[in-house]
């Protein structure tokens, strides 16, 4: 089973124009309210492919009803810890003429930290029946700097490997409580260890006590870093869609297969990269495309000079 915890679950929002006109006004119909956050992508994701999931994350006020009662409809298996604060909303708007979507994020409340220690301790209590640890998604604004640390210890405690998709110093910090697996895009990598080039920043990550570091790069695919072994994959050509749960189906593949016992990165490598990019071919966060298999297939994977690997722009 693939245990994730969301530890700032959103309500996600969606809505489609025509057109995003900065400062105009638009029409659309009736909007897509889904119980999201990283972590719930990643167990839809796991979930729709067949995959044993339970996630974990915090509900509180009006919003949060709403939330909870879209997850009940979903069939996710999943374990809510009630907390006094509103659960925030994430709004996408996909604009069908260019292809792209504006995401605008409420940053959340922070949970009291009696709150905290109930998370933390669902958490342990599922542990035991869990093959692999997602913590996927940010932190709310006054989280405690140990927050993280500790749910990896509790993982690694239990024998389980952990996967961590965060950023800003959450990335450092997962690092050094030795994640067994971190998923950060370029923008994050540079911005966490002021390393501009993407190889020596997830090689940073390695010193810290990671062992692999999934690096996604936009239209130019994904890296896998590891002590010994760097491969890139990508598409010949970008997809037009919706990037917004991109990296969750990464991180679902990558959960998926570490639940198998799978180690190889080229393997893992393959499978998130497809699963990232049929993700872009779906409307909303949580969703992968059947196209899947066909994407994996048509991949170009490579193992580049890491003195002269550099990211195609996006």
């Amino acid at each position: 089973m693939i245990l994730t915890v969301t530890p700032n679950p959103a309500l996600d929002l969606t809505w489609r124009v025509d057109r995003l006109v900065e400062g105009g006004t638009h029409r659309a119909d009736a909007g897509i309210a889904r119980a999201g956050g990283k972590g719930l992508n990643v167990a839809r994701v796991a979930h729709a492919e067949g995959v044993p999931v339970l996630a974990i994350t915090t509900i509180g006020g009006r919003v949060g009803e709403e939330f909870a009662a879209e997850l009940g409809a979903s069939g996710v298996p999943h374990a809510l810890v009630p907390v006094a604060a509103e659960t925030r909303r994430s709004i996408a708007v996909v604009d069908d003429a260019r292809g792209d979507t504006t995401i605008i994020n409420e940053r959340g409340i922070n949970p009291a930290y009696a709150e905290w220690g109930a998370l933390l301790a669902e958490v342990v209590e599922r542990l035991p029946s869990a093959r692999v640890l997602v913590i996927s998604g940010s932190l709310p604004p006054g989280a405690p700097d140990a927050l993280l640390p500790m749910l990896i210890a509790v993982g690694k405690d239990a024998g389980v490997p952990v996967i961590a998709d965060t950023s800003g110093p959450a990335l450092l910090r997962a690092a050094d409580a030795g994640a067994t697996v971190l998923k950060p895009n370029a923008a994050e990598l540079a911005e966490a260890t002021g390393i501009s080039d993407p190889v020596e920043g997830a090689r940073s990550l390695l010193d810290r006590g990671t062992e692999l570091v999934l690096l996604s790069l936009g239209a130019d695919g994904m890296l896998a870093v590891t002590a010994s072994d760097l491969v890139h994959a990508r598409l010949d050509e970008p997809l037009a869609g919706n990037p917004t749960g991109a990296g969750d189906a990464g991180v679902a593949a990558c959960a998926a297969l570490y639940a198998e016992g799978v180690r190889d990165p080229e393997l893992i490598l393959r499978r998130a990269t497809a699963w990232s990019a049929a993700a872009v071919l779906t409307p909303l966060a949580g969703d992968i495309s059947p196209r899947w298999t066909e994407l994996e297939q048509q991949l170009r994977v490579s193992r580049p000079d890491p003195a002269s690997f550099r990211p195609q722009p996006s």
